[in-house]
Parts: structure tokens; C-alpha cells; sequence
């Protein structure tokens, strides 16, 4: 079916995207992949076309876009790719970029935006600890006064970019007692004293990301590097976390979408007792099964794509949207490589890494249980 949500200019972006994908990026996979991480190169390449600053304003080096849906088409070529992509590049230019755009004062803006845009300054976000997975009101890692410093103690995990991010949004307690209304938000350089990454995480899969733990032993930073007003992170990270989740749910299904658009093609020439594999009626409804599955989903998922790009998306629709596509993709993908026989369990084909790389959907930007109990509420149950 035909989406209607973009125009001209959404596509002509699109195309430079893939332009881009096909020089930069395809050719370097494999190293990417063995390095476990994406080359500070490619994220200069990618701020040169400017790609990493579409919600930055013009005058700090950005694109200014206004419309969420370049963010979209971004993110939908860079998972026809793989998983990674649109996760380490979402982190920093789709999930920081909101917290530096609109909760900083304008001598933050001009410390770290410019520098954002080009690749010269990467950014990973430190929400998610230890023990503590999708309880972000019960933080362990604490920020206490000293004059006008603060002093950070504290450990993250599962931080994407985390291995080689040069500044962190941490999340920090202010203020224990509050709990989720006492913790504010901080933008630590990595090349502070007392701030080190610890190990970069053997993964399932995503082999091209450096995610890593983290650790604040006595790091001190100052009323300068608080990004928004104290005690009010909380507030903050549930007014972004619904683009975090619609942007998860972009890269689900534009990722398990080109899986099966490969696994069609691969199903008219793989042969068994002497025809097309796809041939077999079992088949034949299974594919169209899981097609209409993938294009119903579409049609929901350009809906709340639009609601966000008018500020209307909320938090509700954005939990649904993530945990029926990260589910979509994962059904999907596993019987893409059922179809793949014997082949779809090996490395070397690009369905096998498809199938490890989507399984984390269903855990991270909030587990599918926890989006589940946001909706259920929403019912008031």
C-alpha cells in the first residue's frame, strides 16, 4: 500500500540518505562490526550531510527541519541497513538532540551544539542502571552539592555510544527524598576526572554498537553543566521518552520490513522437490500473513508519525507503538529464518544478525511488559 505522509522533499532526503548509506557506510560493515563501534569518521561523514543536527537550529550548525518526519525517513533508511545504525545515530540525533535543543540556556547551546551537528562531539544518554532497568524513578546514582559544583557518584549500563561518546546526559538524585521528583539532569565530558567506561558489552547481537557500563566515582561538574532546571529531570525525560519509543517503533518495522521484502525474493529462488519454496501453499499464506501483519502496522505507525510531528503524539499511543512493532519484528524475523532453512541460522546471512539484533526491542525504551502497564492504565485498570 502506498504511504501518503511524505512529500517531495521527505523523498528527495530519502534519496540522499541512501546515497550516503551506499558510500559511507555499506562498505564498512564488517568493521564496524569487528571494531564494536561505528568509526568517528562515519559520524563526521554523517554531520557533514547533516544528518545529525535535523531539530538543531540553524544557528548553531543544524538543520532546523520543523518536521519530525525527516527524523522518520532517516531512521527508516539507516534500519533497512541494520540495527544498529538507527540506534547508535537515534541516540545522539534523535534522542540527546532534545534535551540539548530545548532544555539548554544559550551558553550550553553554543558549548555543545555546533560540535553535535558536525560529529565532533558525540553524546549518549545515562538513564538506565544496574538493578534498576525501567525504574527510572528510583536512581542510585546521586549528584550532591558542593558550593556551585555538583560531585556524581554512580554507575550506568546498557548506555549505547557509551564506549565513545564525549558527553553524557546522566541522569542523577538531587535529592533522595523526593525520588522521581528529586532527580536532575547533567552533561558530563567524558574527560572528566573520576568518569570511565568500563567494559563495552558482548552483546546477542548488534556487534556494530559500543554499548557499555559506565561509572561517576567523584566527578565533579557545575551549575553549568545542569541541563534544565533542578529536581526536574524526571518531567523532562517523560516529555521525550514518547520520541524515543515512536523512534524505536520506526526502526522495528522498517527493519523486519526490508527483512521480508529479501526473504520474498529469496523464497522465489530457493528450490525444494523440484519448485520455488514459495511456491508451496503453506508458504504463500505464511508471507501473506506476515506482509499484511507488516503494512496494517505501517498504517498505525505513519499515524502516530504524524500526531508527533504536530505535538500531539501521546505517551500512551507512542508505549503501543513501540511494543506491538518491536513484537511484529521479532515474529516476523523468526520466521524469516525459518524460511531461510538451515542458511537463516548462520552469521554470514543477513537474516541470522537481523533476528539477534531485534531481540533487544522488546526490553529496551521501556521492557513491553512496562508499556503494556502504561496503556493498561490509560484504561484505568
Amino acid at each position: 500500500m502506498k504511504r501518503t505522509i511524505y512529500d517531495e522533499d521527505h523523498e528527495a532526503f530519502r534519496s540522499s540518505v541512501k546515497e550516503f548509506l551506499d558510500r559511507e557506510v555499506t562498505p564498512h560493515l564488517e568493521e564496524h562490526a569487528q571494531n564494536h563501534g561505528l568509526s568517528r569518521e562515519f559520524w563526521k561523514a554523517a554531520g557533514a550531510q547533516g544528518f545529525l543536527g535535523l531539530e538543531v537550529p540553524e544557528e548553531y550548525g543544524g538543520m532546523e527541519a520543523n518536521d519530525y518526519r525527516f527524523n522518520a525517513v532517516l531512521t527508516e533508511e539507516l534500519a533497512k541497513v541494520n540495527m544498529t545504525l538507527p540506534s547508535c545515530v537515534g541516540i545522539h540525533a534523535d534522542i540527546v538532540a532534545p534535551y540539548l535543543v530545548h532544555l539548554t540556556n544559550d551558553e550550553q547551546k553554543k558549548r555543545w551544539l555546533p560540535d553535535f551537528c558536525t560529529g565532533d562531539l558525540l553524546t549518549a544518554i545515562g538513564m538506565t542502571e544496574p538493578g534498576g532497568g525501567s525504574d527510572l524513578a528510583n536512581l542510585k546514582t546521586t549528584a550532591v552539592r558542593d558550593g556551585d559544583d555538583w560531585i556524581i557518584n554512580g554507575s550506568k549500563t546498557f548506555i549505547t555510544n557509551g564506549g565513545s561518546a564525549d558527553l553524557v546526559v546522566v541522569a542523577a538524585s538531587t535529592d533522595k527524598e523526593k525520588r522521581a521528583k528529586g532527580i536532575s539532569l547533567f552533561g558530563v565530558d567524558t574527560t572528566s576526572d573520576g568518569f570511565s567506561v568500563g567494559r563495552v558489552l558482548d552483546k546477542v547481537g548488534q556487534d556494530e554498537s559500543d554499548t557499555a557500563e559506565l561509572a561517576f566515582e567523584d566527578v565533579r561538574v557545575s551549575n553549568d553543566d545542569m541541563i534544565g532546571e533542578l529536581d526536574t529531570g524526571f518531567i523532562s525525560m517523560m516529555q521525550f521518552l514518547p520520541q524515543e519509543r515512536l523512534g524505536s517503533a520506526i526502526t522495528n518495522l522498517a527493519h523486519a520490513a526490508q527483512i521480508l521484502e529479501e526473504t520474498v525474493e529469496y523464497t522465489k529462488e530457493r528450490k525444494a522437490f523440484g519448485q520455488a519454496i514459495g511456491s508451496f501453499q503453506a508458504n504463500q499464506f505464511l508471507l501473506a500473513e506476515l506482509v499484511t501483519q507488516v503494512e496494517v502496522t505501517q498504517a498505525y505507525v505513519d499515524v502516530c508519525i504524524m500526531k508527533h510531528t504536530h505535538g500531539e503524539l501521546t505517551p500512551v499511543d507512542a508505549a503501543k507503538a513501540k511494543w506491538w512493532t518491536s513484537q511484529v519484528q521479532n515474529d516476523v524475523l523468526d520466521h524469516c529464518v525459518q524460511l531461510h532453512g538451515g542458511y537463516g541460522y548462520m552469521n554470514e546471512y543477513r537474516v541470522a544478525r537481523a533476528w539477534r539484533d531485534a531481540r533487544v526491542t522488546k526490553i529496551w525504551a521501556g521492557s513491553n511488559e512496562i508499556m503494556k502497564m502504561l496503556i493498561g492504565r490509560d484504561l484505568g485498570l
